[in-house]
């Protein structure tokens, strides 16, 4: 499959969560097996290519994708939480949302000293989570280089955010919009 034979496979709902937004559902993409095989593989084939050790997937559909791509390569996932969902000691980065503030979480143990970490997640939209989760999983130790998502909506600078961190942005698929 290619990413033009899997855009059709994301639904569109206008105005929500509120009014004057296109969200992008993409669990009508995970309910296609082919689609979703398809998606899976191009992930794994652009995380070998930039020869990463292990995925970060962000709650919670990043951890679809993401454990789906590690298990097809053989590689680690390393699961990035929401609050007081692992059961150790964790690190934790508290970031800004658009209205309010939010936290993540990650057991640095499953990170490792000096790991290549891709980072993954289904969307990307302002960049404000994956930018969290790259802070957290390099103060873990690990080396993030490289963020891949299934979709892009570029109109809302998250990519451009995430460059001017020093992490290379790569999607599959690009919506207009938000």
């Amino acid at each position: 499959m290619t990413p033009e034979d899997l855009k059709p496979l994301i639904r569109t709902i206008p105005d929500f969560p509120k009014p004057g937004i296109l969200f992008r559902d993409v669990t009508t993409l995970m309910g296609d097996a082919r689609g979703f095989a398809g998606a899976v593989e191009l992930l794994a084939e652009k995380v070998s290519a930039c020869g990463g050790e292990a995925i970060a997937g962000i709650e919670a559909r990043g951890f679809i994708f993401g454990a789906a791509v590690a298990a097809r390569l053989g590689l680690g996932f390393i699961p990035v939480r929401k609050p007081g969902k692992l059961p150790v000691p964790v690190l934790a980065i508290d970031y800004a949302l658009e209205y309010g503030t939010d936290t993540l979480e990650v057991d640095p143990d499953a990170v490792g000293e000096g790991r290549r970490v891709v980072l993954m997640d289904d969307l990307l939209a302002t960049g404000g989570t994956a930018l969290a989760a790259a802070e957290l999983l390099r103060r873990a130790g690990g080396d993030v280089r490289e963020a891949l998502f299934l979709v892009d909506l570029p109109e809302l600078g998250g990519a451009a955010r995430l460059r001017e961190a020093g992490i290379a942005v790569e999607a599959l698929i690009d919506f207009p919009g938000h």
